[in-house]
């Protein structure tokens, strides 16, 4: 007969004969191992040692302590003794990894010397706040040319800085455009440069919404060749304008629209802006009431088509914002709530 001693060992020398919780740990940190290997071949994610070595290390202290508990005490021993003596292989490790950073760093340093004038090119061109286009293209050739993460990741910074940069300048000029129609009714002037705006800075128009300018301008010049010349020697544009603040209050929105673009083309232009923005507000902000309240009640409905139909009428109504005025100030947001109700549409 075997005495505890033998049986002990001869168990830890068998696995199959160790209880369940203590194989099912064993396998897992074998699996483990399996899918490390696997892992290793070019092309493939790259293992975080980080994470993966701590894991594997509470597996075999699970694993010694699985043994432990079902009473295999001399099994369990000799396995944590085995972990100890890792050790020296820890210490192996660490000297090699050393020695391949030490490598690579010098890699790393002889292959970026050759990136060396595109990086100084594109950092010059962005003290001088050069055109977004132009930046873009070098760091573009540069990060094709596959100079390594970090020199990637600093040529997108700086696109990034490019695209800030030419943006602030876009936009003043921008507004000179918007002045030239709106402040002195020079729409054919407004519309030249305009096209030739949109030429230049054709990456920016989500940000700068060209377009509804455009719309805009053609709007104003519509209405101009309407009134006749002498309409504000016959009618009093004070009283006209305080007619126009009435109909807004009174929601009666198309018709203090008309009433104020007439009034851009009176002695009283600068007034009549500004309450037409107050009415851009105004009609906006009652056709995202609508849409809430029509979300709400979709939210409310127990039958698909029912809810479909309500969101499709939210998104209309927010729709009818951007159609009437699509100058609005707060146009993104109003972009961003259709993205929202049509991405809710889709489920």
């Amino acid at each position: 007969m075997f005495n505890s001693q033998q049986l002990d060992n001869y168990r830890l020398s068998t696995p199959e004969n160790i209880p369940a919780t203590a194989t099912e740990s064993a396998q897992f940190g074998a699996d483990q191992t399996g899918v490390q290997s696997m892992s290793q071949p070019s092309g493939s994610q790259a293992i975080d040692p980080y994470t993966a070595f701590p894991a594997l290390v509470d597996e075999v202290f699970a694993f010694a302590d699985s043994l432990y508990r079902a009473g295999y005490t001399d099994s369990a021993t000799a396995y944590l003794e085995r972990f100890r003596v890792i050790k020296p292989l820890w210490l192996q490790w660490e000297r090699r990894a050393d020695s391949l950073l030490n490598e690579f760093g010098k890699t790393r340093a002889e292959k970026s010397k050759q990136f060396d004038p595109m990086v100084l090119k594109i950092q010059n061109m962005n003290r001088a706040q050069s055109a977004y286009s132009l930046v873009a293209e070098t760091a573009d050739s540069l990060i094709a040319l596959n100079p390594g993460d970090s020199l990637v990741n600093w040529a997108n910074g700086q696109k990034n800085i490019a695209y800030t940069n030419t943006l602030q300048k876009a936009r003043l000029e921008l507004s000179e455009i918007r002045v030239l129609a709106e402040g002195h009714a020079e729409f054919n002037a407004a519309q030249a440069k305009l096209k030739e705006f949109q030429l230049r800075y054709r990456d920016f128009e989500d940000s700068l919404q060209t377009v509804a300018l455009a719309a805009r301008i053609a709007e104003l010049a519509a209405v101009a060749d309407s009134v006749a010349k002498d309409y504000w020697a016959k009618h009093d544009p004070a009283q006209a304008l305080a007619q126009a603040d009435t109909l807004t209050r009174q929601e009666k929105f198309p018709q203090a629209k008309e009433l104020l673009n007439k009034l851009m083309f009176s002695n009283l232009r600068q007034q009549a802006l500004e309450k037409y923005n107050a009415l851009a507000d105004a009609y906006c902000n009652k056709q995202r009431k609508v849409t809430s309240q029509l979300f709400t009640k979709s939210q409310k409905q127990k039958d698909e088509q029912n809810k479909k139909s309500l969101l499709k009428d939210a998104i209309d109504s927010l729709d009818n914002c951007l159609v009437e005025y699509p100058d609005y100030s707060q146009k993104q947001k109003v972009l961003d709530n259709m993205e929202f109700l049509k991405k809710e549409l889709a489920k």
